[in-house]
């Protein structure tokens, strides 16, 4: 019998042990308090926690056993495995219905497993962070055990030249003299993110303002659906668009003023690049300001502000932390994008404060660290790690920095306001 047939029919009698649980569960609770008995929560809630208790600990059993299996490196006994579940689907059948009693809070019951089902999601999401920073610092370690950290951080030449061939024996006279400087890597990350952000912070929170303050309803309605489409264009798109149009435009322009461009130029995809961006900090914001009470606004027209000074010196103090918040949410996606870049901007580590030259990303050499035929102990694939890790604190440092900047406005306002 094929695998997926043995699923098919493990979910099949799974569903038919749970309709059996509801309906004799709540025929059960339905009898008890026909005779006159008070029971503490209605029929439907015994059928549910019924339900519950029959297929929640066999999926849970079954999943737990896959997993320590896999951990093990064992092979999974399909059969036995679901075969045990359903011993104990059947046992939870019983004890479901033995709990059908007049006694019994089965809505609390429900409610305490609902509760460890997201407490379960909540805990999953940050054992995932763990574990992504676990595997980072493990590998980042490694590399700088064959590298210097000082030299890491304060490197201005990114060369790994033929380091690959050292971890396999073969190297030659350019593996001894690879560099390892992430400054060129950091400075491009940095200034077409910057060029990103100085183009999507104005654009999409005056989009945010005409929208939330100054747009018609029919406008709104078709304005803000199109902006949001943005948002999700393929990010090859946006590169083929930064570098067979934005780019070529660039080069025109400076090369009218007496300026030299290069077709794989730094501003083309961080103009690009905000572009994409302007979504989540229009959407955001636009619903921020949308959050404002009506009733500030009117208090400050009757004090005699025209709509504008309302604007300024009302509502975007108000909304003030979470337009912060939306920025951030745009600078972590600029941070982490790499298509755009690759096809646009090039590969090349250039340590240059002209955004008209070629340049590239921290996310980009990641990328062509851990592809192609490298042999994965080379310090240049485990320097993939080392970048990841210090960008990891990079993003750290933002989000705390943002974090304190949404507390100081939010008291200051707070405080203005009482």
């Amino acid at each position: 019998m094929s695998t997926n047939l043995i699923y098919l029919l493990f979910g099949g009698v799974l569903l038919m042990l749970g309709l059996v649980a509801f309906f004799a569960a709540r025929g059960k609770a339905t009898r008890t308090r026909v005779s006159g008995v008070a029971m503490f929560a209605q029929p439907d809630q015994y059928a549910w926690f019924s339900v519950l208790a029959t297929a929640g600990p066999a999926i849970l059993a079954g999943a737990l056993g896959a997993f320590v299996l896999l951990l093990l490196g064992a092979e999974i006994p399909v059969v036995y495995l679901l075969s045990a579940s359903m011993v104990i689907a059947a046992i939870g059948l019983f004890v479901g219905l033995k709990q059908v009693r007049p006694d019994f809070h089965a809505r609390q019951a429900i409610e305490r497993v609902i509760r460890l089902a997201l407490a379960t999601a909540a805990l999953m999401s940050i054992v995932t962070t763990v574990g992504i920073l676990l595997s980072i610092v493990s590998e980042a370690i490694r590399f700088f055990q064959m590298q210097s950290l000082w030299d890491f951080i304060t490197g201005t030449t990114w060369a790994p030249g033929d380091s690959f061939l050292a971890s396999a024996g073969r190297a030659g006279e350019g593996a001894g003299g690879a560099q390892f400087g992430s400054v060129p890597l950091f400075a491009g990350t940095f200034l077409i993110s910057l060029i990103a952000m100085l183009v999507a912070i104005p654009v999409g929170l005056m989009a945010a303002i005409y929208m939330a303050e100054f747009a018609p309803p029919k406008v709104r309605d078709l304005a803000k659906p199109v902006l949001e489409v943005l948002a999700g264009i393929p990010t090859v798109v946006y590169g083929f668009f930064a570098a067979i149009t934005i780019a070529p435009i660039i080069v025109d322009v400076a090369g009218f003023f007496g300026l030299d461009a290069s077709y794989n130029n730094a501003l083309a995809p961080g103009v690009v690049m905000g572009i994409m961006i302007i979504p989540f900090i229009s959407s955001l914001s636009d619903d921020v300001i949308n959050a404002v009470p009506d009733s500030m606004r009117e208090g400050s027209l009757a004090l005699g502000m025209t709509k504008g000074e309302t604007i300024r010196n009302v509502v975007l103090p108000a909304s003030l932390p979470g337009i912060i918040s939306a920025s951030l949410l745009a600078v972590s996606r600029a941070l982490g994008e790499t298509m755009i870049v690759v096809m646009a901007a090039g590969m090349r580590p250039n340590l240059t404060a002209n955004p008209l030259e070629d340049m590239t990303t921290v996310t980009v050499r990641i990328v062509a660290a851990l592809t192609g035929d490298q042999e994965f102990e080379s310090a240049e694939t485990l320097s993939a790690f080392a970048l990841g890790l210090v960008l990891f604190v990079v993003t750290l440092i933002l989000n705390m920095v943002s974090v304190l900047m949404i507390r100081r406005f939010r008291d200051k306002y707070r405080t203005n306001t009482l």
